[in-house]
């Protein structure tokens, strides 16, 4: 049965919209996925916070910009405390974060910083 939000695309959708976007329009430019979330076994999720997973970490790293990208569903999309901690301290270290509510406005939002730092406002 399908639900009332099954017509958005999910937030996975909206990351590869993001991704396939940026990749045609940024071919040189290093745009990645941090692969932070997801279901994960104890045994599993135990080694990998061993090794460094924090939670809160955005979806998405662009290094030449210096912009983390977390990505959200257009109209149903939530941003957790963690998430809001982490870019708290992240923008405080000098780096963009981005909260983009679908791949459209990722998009617009990352071009905005873009355009900014070329000094093309």
């Amino acid at each position: 049965m399908a639900t009332r939000y099954s017509k958005i695309p999910s937030e996975s959708d909206e990351q590869i919209g993001f991704i396939t976007w940026w990749n045609l329009k940024f071919p040189t430019v290093l745009c990645f996925h941090i692969p932070n979330g997801g279901y994960r076994n104890i045994t599993t999720a135990t080694r990998f916070k061993r090794e460094g997973v924090v939670s809160g970490i955005p979806d998405l790293f662009i290094p030449k910009y210096k912009i983390f990208l977390e990505m959200k569903r257009v109209k149903t999309g939530v941003v957790s405390k963690e998430q809001i901690g982490i870019m708290e301290y992240l923008d405080h270290v000098g780096y963009k974060c981005v909260v983009g509510y679908g791949a459209e406005d990722a998009s617009r939002k990352v071009m905005e910083i873009i355009n900014e730092e070329r000094g093309e406002l």
